[in-house]
């Protein structure tokens, strides 16, 4: 969201070999959980991803949908990605990765898959664009692009996408957004 709407912020990152030791020493004295994102604004801490989108969102005025039922829909859309991003989360990175991740692609991923496509080929306030809200980019489809993205369906020509065109209609559209193609293109996205 920081990329498309032109919003300057610096990212940090820490290794999986750094975030303990960070996590032990400073993470839990700015948030209680020992948990990442964390967003210093203006002095304020922000935490919990979703939550920090959303904040963001009204602090624009954008990203979230104009009427009830806009910002409504946007709602669900996340979600959902947060249901299916839990899932994802919990299958990749399981001790026994090999068998939950392979489980997971072939058994829960695809529940997601062709229940958002329905959700975005269906709803009207979705057919009538590219975006979750039609014409309007919302933060659900930075959301729901990320997932996209992380869970490798966004690579190869998009194949992982292939029986989803509206998905992949979606994940188009955010990223022929100018700021973002440009993010894509620089040396500051980390894949």
């Amino acid at each position: 969201m920081c990329e498309d709407a032109g919003l300057a912020y610096k990212d940090v990152r820490y290794s999986f070999d750094e975030f303990p030791s960070f996590k032990r020493e400073q993470l839990t004295d700015l948030n209680p959980l020992g948990s990442l994102p964390l967003v210093l604004l203006n002095d304020k801490i922000l935490t919990q991803s979703y939550a920090i989108l959303r904040h963001f969102a009204r602090q624009l005025g954008a990203y979230e949908g104009e009427t009830e039922e806009e910002k409504y829909w946007t709602d669900v859309i996340c979600d959902i990605v947060i249901d299916w991003r839990t899932k994802f989360v919990d299958a990749y990175f399981s001790d026994g990765r090999e068998q939950t991740y392979g489980d997971y692609c072939r058994n829960t991923r695809p529940v997601f898959l062709k229940g958002l496509e329905r959700h975005l080929e269906s709803h009207s306030t979705s057919t009538s664009g590219s975006f979750v809200l039609g014409q309007k980019i919302s933060y659900a489809d930075l959301v729901l692009y990320q997932i996209c993205h992380d869970d490798q369906l966004t690579q190869d020509g998009r194949a992982g996408l292939k029986e989803y065109p509206r998905l992949s209609q979606l994940v188009d559209a955010v990223e022929n957004r100018p700021n973002v193609k440009e993010f894509l293109a620089s040396d500051r996205y980390l894949g």
